[in-house]
């Protein structure tokens, strides 16, 4: 998909608003008919992730393994 394309005194005026609504392709920023900047969305990391499922989810059994027995000397 192509990024949306603004000029700048739009984008100028508008500019919280756009950046509220900004997609996953940006916003091409022109002058005068160019394009003169892009404005992408920031990544996030996926640090945030980590723990974020605590005390809401529940394990059981042994998830370490998949429960069939197996020897790795053994040939069909």
């Amino acid at each position: 998909m192509q990024p949306k394309t603004i000029g700048a005194t739009r984008f100028k005026e508008r500019c919280l608003a756009l950046l509220d609504r900004l997609s996953p392709d940006g916003l091409v920023i022109t002058k005068h008919g160019r394009p003169v900047a892009r404005v992408l969305p920031y990544q996030q990391g996926y640090s945030r992730l980590i723990g974020s499922l605590r005390d809401r989810i529940t394990v059981r059994g042994d998830i370490m393994t998949t429960g069939v027995r197996w020897d790795a000397d053994d040939q069909p």
